[in-house]
């Protein structure tokens, strides 16, 4: 009887700009390569989720000040886990002053709505020391989880 090999782990860069079209374009691909690893539905889901939030983050407050500024999108996808990276040029911010919006007192403002998704969806996110690039690690189900980042 002969096993199956592994799929080689997808690995890949690009620069986007402000367009729904190439916004959309390194959504599929990661997307087709999470497929090609045998990702289910709800990984998907999650996926897309996160990194929409984390893109639109980065040029919504990354690039507040930086219009015309490209984002970089790399990722590494192997059969158990998808880690993409989204960087922005922008002066970064510290993670922790963003308001909880669970919280009573910040439920009608709009700030970290996006954060607290991809913190949900995801098994690990973590910011760079700047705070200008995230990266984000999910775990196909069933694959054993990656130790959580402080």
């Amino acid at each position: 009887m002969t096993s199956i090999p592994p799929k080689p782990e997808a690995h890949d860069r690009i620069v986007l700009h402000d367009r729904r079209e190439d916004i959309e374009r390194c959504e599929r691909a990661i997307l087709d390569a999470v497929v090609a690893q045998g990702f289910p539905e709800a990984s998907r889901f999650a996926l897309r989720l996160a990194l929409e939030e984390a893109i639109v983050n980065a040029f919504r407050h990354g690039h507040k000040d930086l219009p015309g500024e490209p984002v970089t999108v790399e990722w590494t996808i192997t059969s158990t886990t998808c880690s993409i990276t989204v960087c922005d040029r922008g002066p970064g911010f510290k993670p922790s002053d963003v308001p909880d919006p669970t919280l009573d007192e910040n439920l009608d403002t709009p700030s970290g709505r996006g954060i607290m998704l991809m913190r949900a969806y995801m098994s690990d996110i973590r910011y760079n020391e700047s705070g200008n690039c995230v990266t984000m690690v999910y775990t196909k189900p069933d694959a054993p989880a990656p130790k959580k980042s402080s």
